[in-house]
């Protein structure tokens, strides 16, 4: 290892990364002294420098070079591992603020501590036991990868002809995340992302690099939509029929389905009075045109929700003019590295340097997942409950506030439009990628009245003021809570899943099981998606997990069938609504894609992330009516 090489690159490091990456590597305990703590993050901020004097950050960043060439020349790092309460207490030190303790297992997890392989079917896997997966963008995937490493036969049906879902979907200019990008990828496939939030791109091309890597093509039939699934109780079995690209019909058996489809895969467009009509162009942003030509038009933007947030800024340089239509205004969060480039220095970094990428993953983890979480709870004494929850909100919306004057200064008009009047965290939060300073333009308008009608040259607002476009984006949104659809899944009794949950209103336990539909696996299930922030691939992860665990438990105790308790359920979905009845999201102030029309939340969790890593490390067969193997299903 060339020393200048290395020196050049600790020079970009996160400083709190590297104090808890020299200290596995030296063990030495006065890298855990005051001189050296960091400072606590500001907002969703990954502190770069931890707030230290810039001599204390020289020193820190020598030590690194020194340990890391002690390493290379053959010394074994002092701490190969660290106990939980050793890895707990470097890392409320580095992040400079409490850590609750029940996070150790978690990181341990991220760090590489707990090496526990697997767990594969004791039994042989019969060879006529098979798993349809549907959907091939991550969850499906990650799903595909767990089933091979099994041995489980299975076959993904995709509807689009790549794999990516959403991300392969979703082409409108500006897209991206709005999690870090080292904290929205799987855990044990790394990449060297080239921006801290990545754009759609990049993911759709880590993602394609995903498939390539596990050679999962071999596993997926593209083109190919499922219609509807269909539960055999005396064969113990589903059947499934979907048609391909030339919309001819398959049927295929399996013993157990695994519904990866998604939950942002639907869009949504309101049927406004003359939509037809529009003699320009009008699309809803997942069904962007690979054609469309926006410069020098006069474009509209029904929403301002975050597709809206991104298409915006990303189109304002080439359009003529373009006018947003607000129905209601989003809290907006600052983030120092939103736009930079993470560079080669850090990805050599990440490759060179022992414990960097697994501590950086860590960081993110805590600024990002669960550490708002205890905030978003309504406190019953707080006095005032129409513009926040509790103290620690009204401080966010104090942060938020000063933010959105500062960036909107000399505009007491947009100052007024942008400004929410509902607790911070009542939508998910959005980073700002410069949405403020584009409303200042010249050429850009906020209209905060409704959409009423479309027009032949444009649009109607709820005043009755006309409006006249070239084009017309509907950033309008999915069919958050309509799950599963339009698949028709008919399971024991002849119900269909959307008779079950009388259409808006899903339920499931964990998120991934039903009662009536035995065998049947929901990943991006009800109350699953992330409200107070994180990386959804991480509850993924969950769910497969636990998914794979089911299966394995299935073969190895020679089941047909395997079928959540309906009182687990009933008393799993009791749990989350009284959960939500005194969280942020269940506030009246504003409406959210997170509940249905009843005003039951039927999107988010509301548990921490932590909490649900705990809930789904293991499937307990307690929690389930079982059924062996019958004859026609006997291996």
């Amino acid at each position: 290892m060339d020393p200048a090489r290395l020196s050049r690159a600790v020079d970009a490091a996160n400083i709190p990364t590297l104090v808890a990456v020299l200290y596995q590597l030296t063990a030495d305990r006065r890298w855990l002294t005051e001189r050296y703590r960091p400072t606590r993050s500001r907002g969703m901020d990954d502190n770069m420098t931890g707030g230290l004097p810039d001599e204390v950050q020289d020193e820190i960043r020598a030590a690194t070079v020194d340990a890391v060439l002690e390493w290379i020349r053959g010394a074994a790092p002092a701490n190969e591992t660290l106990d939980l309460d050793e890895l707990m207490e470097v890392m409320e030190f580095t992040m400079g603020e409490p850590v609750p303790h029940e996070f150790g297992p978690m990181m341990s997890e991220v760090l590489g501590f707990d090496d526990t392989p697997a767990p594969r079917p004791r039994r042989e896997v019969p060879s006529d036991f098979s798993v349809v997966v549907i959907g091939a963008g991550i969850a499906g995937m990650l799903s595909s990868v767990r089933l091979t490493q099994a041995g489980i036969t299975h076959v993904v049906l995709e509807k689009n002809a790549n794999v990516g879902g959403s991300w392969w979907e979703n082409t409108y200019p500006g897209a991206g995340v709005d999690t870090p990008s080292y904290l929205y990828s799987l855990s044990f496939f790394q990449h060297p992302w080239s921006t801290h939030f990545g754009k759609r791109d990049e993911v759709q091309h880590y993602l394609e690099k995903f498939a390539d890597a596990y050679d999962l093509r071999s596993k997926i039939r593209f083109g190919t939509e499922v219609e509807s699934a269909i539960y055999n109780e005396a064969e113990q079995s589903w059947t499934i029929t979907a048609r391909d690209a030339e919309g001819s019909p398959i049927t295929l058996c399996a013993n157990a389905v695994i519904s990866a489809v998604g939950l942002l895969n639907r869009p949504k467009t309101p049927a406004l009075p003359g939509i037809e009509s529009f003699t320009g162009e009008l699309f809803h942003s997942a069904r962007w045109p690979s054609d469309i030509d926006l410069r020098g038009k006069r474009v509209a933007i029904v929403g301002a929700g975050a597709s809206a947030m991104q298409i915006g800024p990303a189109i304002a340089d080439a359009v003529d003019d373009l006018t947003i239509f607000q129905r209601s205004p989003q809290w907006i969060a600052p983030n120092d590295v939103y736009f930079s480039e993470v560079g080669d220095d850090v990805h050599w970094l990440m490759d060179h340097v022992p414990y960097y990428h697994e501590w950086y993953r860590v960081r993110l983890s805590w600024i990002f997942n669960d550490k708002v979480h205890p905030t978003l709870t309504v406190d019953p004494e707080w006095s005032e409950p129409r513009l926040s929850i509790n103290a620690t909100n009204h401080a966010h919306r104090g942060f938020y506030t000063r933010y959105l004057e500062d960036e909107l200064e000399g505009r007491p008009d947009l100052v007024d439009k942008c400004l929410p009047d509902y607790p911070p965290f009542g939508k998910r939060m959005l980073l700002d990628n410069g949405w403020y300073r584009m409303l200042k333009r010249p050429g850009v308008q906020l209209i905060t009245e409704g959409v009423a009608e479309i027009t032949p040259t444009g649009l109607k607002d709820a005043d009755g003021q006309e409006y006249e476009f070239d084009v017309i984006i509907m950033a309008t949104g999915f069919h958050t809570d309509r799950l599963l659809y339009p698949m028709d899944v008919i399971g024991r009794s002849g119900e269909t899943t959307r008779e079950a949950w009388a259409e808006h209103d899903a339920r499931a336990y964990l998120g991934v099981t039903v009662p009536d539909f035995p065998n049947l696996f929901i990943m991006t299930g009800p109350n699953t998606a992330l409200g107070h922030g994180g990386s959804f691939i991480t509850m993924l992860e969950c769910q497969v997990r636990y998914i794979m665990d089911a299966l394995e438990q299935m073969i190895d105790g020679d089941l047909g069938v395997i079928e959540c308790r309906r009182d687990v359920y009933d008393d799993y979905n009791r749990a989350v609504d009284n959960a939500h009845s005194t969280m942020v999201w269940t506030h009246p102030g504003m409406s959210n894609w997170y509940r249905n029309a009843d005003g039951r939340v039927v999107a988010v969790l509301p548990w921490r992330i932590i909490d649900y890593w705990t809930m789904t490390r293991h499937a307990d067969l307690a929690d389930y009516v079982t059924e062996t193997a019958s004859t026609a299903t006997q291996h």
